[in-house]
């Protein structure tokens, strides 16, 4: 007979181990914007790259979660936007039997970490089919992030009075 505090299944087949992993990742939505082409190709000062990332979460079912990754990349110069490029990727994630902190820090930490590196392939090749150099995004680091949010939204909750919402 397996013991529970070990983690391993019970003699009655129910499994408590806990587990995560990714069933499938997809594109939601693509947007490329090239609102100045071809007059941007020429354009020979050096465009303010924006990068705006955000991270969502809902639960399909009680043990599927789809996470969602926006990324939305915004190239500015002073005669104006050289290309914008919003990506919506996904992921369908299997939880089970994991404490609610640890799947919520999962769902906004490390399942975005996981799904990353393909968002920012599709980015990349995005921005370099509009005619532009690949943008190569920097790893961003989500469990620092998630980490900083948590902190903030703790201090948030402690600074505000009492029936505030």
């Amino acid at each position: 007979m397996a013991d529970d505090a070990n983690n391993e299944p019970l003699a009655n087949g129910a499994d408590t181990t806990p587990a995560a992993g990714l069933i499938s990742q997809y594109i939601k939505d693509l947007s490329v914007e090239n609102p100045n082409a071809p007059d941007s190709y020429n354009w020979t000062q050096q465009p303010d790259i924006d990068v705006q990332v955000n991270i969502g979460s809902r639960a399909m079912s009680e043990e599927v979660h789809e996470i969602e990754l926006k990324l939305v990349v915004t190239a500015r110069a002073e005669a104006g936007v050289a290309f914008a490029v919003e990506l919506a990727y996904c992921g369908l994630f299997g939880i089970r039997n994991l404490p609610d902190d640890a799947a919520h820090q999962f769902l906004f930490a490390e399942g975005p970490r996981i799904i990353f590196p393909f968002a920012r392939r599709i980015l990349a090749d995005a921005v370099r089919d509009a005619g532009y150099p690949p943008l190569m995004l920097d790893p961003i680091d989500f469990h620092a992030l998630y980490v900083q949010q948590r902190a903030a939204a703790t201090e948030l909750s402690e600074t505000q009075p009492a029936g505030e919402a």
